[in-house]
């Protein structure tokens, strides 16, 4: 099967997943699951929670009972999202070519939206049985993870700019990559994989998040490409791929789609 097959084949699962487990339009209140569910359909490519699942096969997994873990990620995503839009941080009118969720309804509700996404998203992993799994991902959205790199990313906005490369770094592997590096690590928590192994998944979720930055920034010609250049943030994203992709030779054949994956973060077009 082709990796673009893969990717289809899982995003239908995930979001058939997502349809069950998201409140019905006619649950109350209906406005706010108006706008949950605005935010999650039609979504994007689901490249995290497809992670997740590539990660849970990689370590020998094998059958749907990692579905709502992998949900619970998207949703916990789409929370940060969200927040990310509000006038209050980045402030954009937009997301995947619609209005944001503050925009399409207002920014009350789409502050409620997200606080229940992610609440939706711990109840999905607390029904999952593990509780490294939600240590897991705790650590990683906390204040020394995705939202230590969003304070730092409004810190370096409001004073009109990075103090160093260094902040530009820490602001790409914790807004960015830390939620890659869980999404597929939870996947081998959840088949119960041993350190070793969960260790290289988590250093080829950086590497690839790593990469799936810049490569954001090459398509929007900011960040990454203001400080160093077209070229060399290009070379940066290859040998970052390069590097992640190597972690993997302890699954084997296994690892395929992890590798695959890979290589499309990193072929996006700019």
């Amino acid at each position: 099967m082709h990796i673009n097959e893969y990717i289809e084949i899982k995003k239908k699962f995930i979001d058939k997943g997502l349809d069950k487990y998201l409140p019905s339009l006619k649950a109350k209140p209906q406005a706010i699951h108006k706008a949950m569910r605005y935010v999650m359909f039609p979504g994007g490519k689901r490249i995290r929670p497809i992670l997740t699942l590539a990660g849970f096969e990689a370590c020998g997994g094998r059958g749907n009972r990692i579905l709502p873990v992998a949900c619970a990620i998207e949703l916990i995503h789409s929370y940060t999202l969200i927040h990310d839009d509000l006038p209050c941080m980045d402030n954009d009118d937009y997301r995947r070519g619609r209005l944001s969720c503050h925009k399409r309804f207002n920014e009350g509700l789409a502050l409620l939206t997200g606080d229940a996404l992610l609440t939706l998203g711990f109840q999905l992993l607390s029904e999952a049985g593990n509780i490294d799994i939600i240590k897991e991902v705790s650590k990683t959205i906390g204040s020394r993870g995705t939202i230590g790199g969003q304070v730092e990313d409004i810190r370096a906005s409001r004073i009109g700019r990075l103090e160093s490369a260094a902040d530009l770094n820490y602001i790409a592997t914790h807004k960015t990559g830390a939620l890659f590096a869980s999404a597929v690590k939870v996947g081998g928590i959840f088949k119960g994989a041993g350190r070793k192994p969960l260790a290289k998944l988590g250093n080829f979720g950086k590497c690839i998040g790593f990469t799936f930055q810049l490569v954001d920034d090459l398509i929007d010609r900011d960040g990454y490409v203001e400080t160093y250049g077209v070229r060399r943030v290009r070379k940066m994203a290859k040998g970052l791929t390069k590097r992640g992709k190597g972690y993997l030779g302890v699954f084997g054949k296994k690892a395929n789609r992890l590798s695959e994956i890979a290589d499309l973060i990193l072929d996006r077009p700019f």
